[in-house]
C-alpha cells in the first residue's frame, strides 16, 4: 500500500493571515507547503470590508495559485484566477473549480497569490485557509479544445463576437450557455476570453461545430487596462502581473504573435479602476472601440481610433483597424450587442484572425443590420472596406452605401476632414447613398450609421450643433484612398 492510498481522506488545514494597507503592492504571495500524497488543494479566503464614505473606494481583493514551479512571469507555474468573483476554489489532477486548471498536486513551495485590487482607507485583514487533502492523484484531466478549422469555405462575411466571459472568470454563464447564446445572435464565431486565465480552454469543444467556431483567448486583465489575446494556443497563459511603466508588455505581445494570434486594445475608455488603457497602441493588432451597448465612453474611443487612422496617413505608422463586441458576462447582457463582421476565406481561425488584422470588417448591433460599403474609380476599380483604391490624386472617386435594418437612421461619412456627408434613412431602414470625392481632398472613407435620437438614446443631447443623432447601429474600417 502506498503512502498516498493509506492517507485516503486525511485533511490538513494551514491558516494564512495578515493586513494590507493603503499602498500595498499589486500582488502580494503566500507561500504555501505541500507535502507528498497530497491529492487535492482547496482554498478558502476572506478579507474585511468596512463602510467607507461616499466616492471612496471600498476594499477588494482578487485571489489566485500559483504551484511549485514559481510565480515568476510569464512562468509555468501559474495554477488558476479567480479574481474576486470566487471566496473558495479546488484543484486536483482530473478536476477543478471554474477559472483554475486540473493537475498534478505535486510536492513543493505553492503560492496563494492575492491581488489587492482596491483598499479601504482603514486598510484591510484578510483570513486564507488552505486544506491539503491526501490520497491517490485519480486519473489525468483530459482537455476538450475546440477545431481550428470548420468545414465552410467561400469568401464572404462572417459575423464574431470576440470578447465573452463565462463561469471560468466573472461570467455568470456556463460555456453551453455562451454557445447557444452565440446561436441565436446568429453568429458564425465567437472568442472565449475569460479574464486572466486559460481554464476554459479544455470545455468548449463539444460546443463547436461548423455552424460555430470558437477561437481560444484570454481578457489580460493589468491594473492599467485590459487586452484581448485572441488565437492563442490551447492552454495558453497570457500573464497580466505588469503595469505600462514597467514594459513588460511587449514580450506577452510576442508570446501571442508567436502563436498566429491577435492582440486587441480592450474598451481604451471604460471609467473603472484599471480598465482606463494607458499602454499606447504599439504592438497591438486592433482597437476594441465599441464595447456592449453603446455609451460615451465608445463615442470617446472612435474619436481617438480615428485621430490614429489621420495619423497613419500621414506617415506616422500603421494604421489599427477597429473591432466591437458584447463583452457580456451575464444573463440579459447580450452576446453579439456588437458584433465584428469580417471577409474572410473560410470560417477557420487563420482566415478569420486574417481578416481583422487586415481591418476588412465592419461593426454592427446585431445581425440584423446590413451594410456594404465601396469606393470605386474613373476606370472602374474597385476597393473595400479595409483596402486602398490606387488611383491619382486627382481621380474622382464614388463612395456608396447600402444599408439596410436602422429605421429612421443617419448615415455620415467620415474622412481625415471629419464628416463630410449626412443623410437620413427612410422608415424602412432601407437605403443607399453615394458621395464623390479625389484623393487630393479625402485620404479615406469610412461609414457611420447612426439611430435617431428617440430611438437609440433618448433624451440624449446632438453631439453638435446640427447632427442630430444618436446611438451608433454599424460603422466602417477605412477604405484608404490614393497611391502609396
Amino acid at each position: 500500500m502506498t503512502f498516498a492510498e493509506a492517507a485516503e481522506g486525511r485533511t490538513e488545514t494551514k491558516v494564512l493571515t495578515g493586513r494590507l494597507e493603503p499602498g500595498t503592492e499589486d500582488f502580494v504571495y503566500l507561500p504555501v507547503e505541500v507535502p507528498a500524497g497530497v491529492s487535492q488543494v482547496s482554498v478558502v479566503y476572506s478579507y474585511d470590508k468596512p463602510a467607507v464614505p461616499a466616492g471612496t473606494p471600498g476594499n477588494s481583493c482578487d485571489i489566485g495559485i500559483f504551484d511549485n514551479r514559481g510565480t515568476g512571469l510569464g512562468g509555468d507555474g501559474f495554477r488558476g484566477w479567480s479574481g474576486g468573483f470566487r471566496d473558495r476554489f479546488s484543484i486536483s489532477r482530473t478536476e477543478a473549480t471554474p477559472g483554475y486548471l486540473p493537475g498534478d498536486v505535486t510536492r513543493g513551495t505553492w503560492h496563494i497569490v492575492l491581488g489587492p485590487y482596491t483598499i479601504a482607507p482603514q486598510g484591510t485583514n484578510y483570513r486564507v485557509e488552505v486544506t491539503l487533502t491526501y490520497g491517490p492523484a485519480g486519473s489525468a484531466y483530459q482537455p476538450n479544445y475546440p477545431p481550428e478549422r470548420t468545414r465552410v469555405r467561400g469568401r464572404r462575411w462572417y459575423r464574431g463576437d470576440c470578447h465573452l466571459h463565462t463561469v471560468h472568470s466573472d461570467g455568470k454563464r456556463l460555456p453551453a450557455e455562451v454557445a447557444a447564446g452565440a446561436r441565436e445572435a446568429g453568429l458564425d464565431f465567437i472568442t472565449s476570453t475569460d479574464h486572466n486565465t486559460s481554464s476554459s480552454h479544455g470545455v468548449w469543444g463539444e460546443f463547436a461545430g461548423d455552424d460555430l467556431l470558437i477561437v481560444l483567448g484570454e481578457e489580460v486583465t493589468t491594473r492599467n487596462g485590459h487586452w484581448l489575446a485572441l488565437g492563442v494556443r490551447p492552454g495558453q497563459f497570457v500573464d497580466w502581473r505588469y503595469r505600462s511603466r514597467d514594459n513588460e508588455l511587449p514580450e506577452y505581445q510576442r508570446e501571442v504573435h508567436r502563436s498566429g494570434g491577435l492582440c486587441v486594445a480592450a474598451h481604451p475608455y471604460c471609467p473603472w479602476v484599471g480598465c482606463n488603457f494607458k499602454f499606447g497602441y504599439t504592438g497591438f493588432d486592433a482597437v476594441e472601440v465599441w464595447n456592449g451597448p453603446w455609451t460615451w465612453d465608445d463615442d470617446a474611443a472612435v474619436s481617438e481610433w480615428d485621430n490614429t487612422l489621420v495619423e497613419s496617413v500621414r506617415g506616422k505608422g500603421s494604421w489599427l483597424p477597429a473591432m466591437g463586441n458584447s463583452d457580456a458576462h451575464n444573463p440579459g447582457q447580450v452576446i453579439g450587442l456588437p458584433q465584428t463582421v469580417v471577409l474572410a476565406d473560410a470560417l477557420t481561425r487563420d482566415a478569420i484572425l486574417d481578416g481583422i488584422r487586415a481591418g476588412r470588417s465592419w461593426i454592427a448591433e446585431s445581425a440584423g443590420v446590413e451594410l456594404s460599403l465601396v469606393a470605386t474609380g474613373p476606370r472602374g476599380q474597385a476597393a473595400g472596406i479595409g483596402d486602398r483604391l490606387d488611383v491619382a490624386a486627382g481621380d474622382q472617386v464614388a463612395a456608396r452605401l447600402d444599408v439596410s435594418g436602422v429605421p429612421g437612421g443617419t448615415v455620415r461619412l467620415i474622412t481625415d476632414e471629419g464628416q463630410v456627408f449626412q443623410q437620413s434613412l427612410p422608415a424602412s431602414g432601407t437605403g443607399s447613398v453615394t458621395w464623390l470625392t479625389t484623393p487630393a481632398v479625402s485620404a479615406y472613407v469610412r461609414a457611420e450609421v447612426r439611430h435617431p435620437l428617440a430611438d437609440g438614446s433618448a433624451g440624449a443631447p446632438a453631439l453638435s450643433p446640427g447632427l442630430n443623432f444618436g446611438a451608433m447601429a454599424a460603422m466602417t474600417n477605412p477604405i484608404f484612398l490614393g497611391r502609396l
